[in-house]
């Protein structure tokens, strides 16, 4: 029997079938009210002219997550400390044999979410980039099966905001509760009462704490000045902001 150290030293990879490994960021953010997905514009084959996710092979000595956010920086010019208070994590694996055309390759996919992200510049391998409303994604065919992708991102991120305080990472360190309000209302897709959301906001240990401070002039329309808050220790949400379809259903 051999040890470790002689069966390594005799082993062969290329006796096996060569598999490579990708990875894929669906990036959200809120720009002008809506909520938006980053894609870039394929230069050349597969699928060239098709639009896609930002992602790429992961390199020999690379990190899954560093891959993710490399690739990312690279489509949005976003480096050191603003790349770093992006929030990311894992969203899944897509290994579907025939997802790519040349060679069987497995995507990890990653979600990344920030407020107000700049204007996208596209890498060498990009022919373009653009921040896309999710409402206009049915017009756009996207490449391989990264419609599959936004989709699962896109439901994530709304299960996410429910049970977690996801929403803090749209708005910056200080944020009034209609600010709050508003990225729940992008996210989710559907209008919610400000007194109803105010309560339940406050009434959830930990999503939200106060500052002490208020906005520099009341609303639109005269008013009080609104107080500013800023993200808690909160990891998980007790009671959970469910969506308003959902709240029904548990009733």
């Amino acid at each position: 029997m051999v040890n470790e150290q002689e069966f390594l030293a005799g082993y062969d990879p290329r006796a096996y079938p060569a598999v490579a490994v990708t990875v894929d960021v669906v990036a959200f953010t809120i720009r002008d009210g809506e909520l938006q997905v980053l894609l870039i514009q394929r230069a050349g084959p597969p699928f060239a002219g098709f639009w896609a996710l930002p992602g790429g092979f992961v390199r020999p000595d690379e990190e899954l997550a560093a891959a993710a956010r490399r690739e990312f920086g690279e489509e949005t010019g976003l480096g050191g400390e603003p790349l770093r208070r992006v929030h990311f994590e894992q969203l899944a694996s897509y290994g579907t044999p025939d997802r790519d055309p040349r060679m069987r390759i497995v995507s990890i996919a990653y979600l990344a979410f920030a407020p107000d992200l700049p204007e996208p510049s596209a890498g060498s391998d990009a022919g373009d980039a653009e921040w896309l409303a999710v409402t206009a994604l049915p017009s756009r065919e996207l490449a391989f099966d990264h419609r599959r992708i936004v989709d699962d991102g896109l439901e994530r991120a709304r299960s996410k905001l429910e049970y977690t305080p996801l929403a803090t990472a749209f708005v910056g360190e200080e944020f009034t509760i209609a600010d709050l309000r508003a990225v729940y209302e992008t996210v989710w897709g559907h209008p919610l009462h400000a007194g109803n959301f105010h309560r339940k906001v406050l009434s959830v240990p930990g999503l939200v704490e106060g500052t002490g401070a208020t906005t520099e002039h009341g609303g639109p329309r005269g008013g009080p000045r609104a107080r500013l808050y800023r993200a808690g220790d909160a990891r998980l949400l007790h009671p959970a902001l469910l969506r308003p379809a959902r709240e029904e259903t548990f009733r």
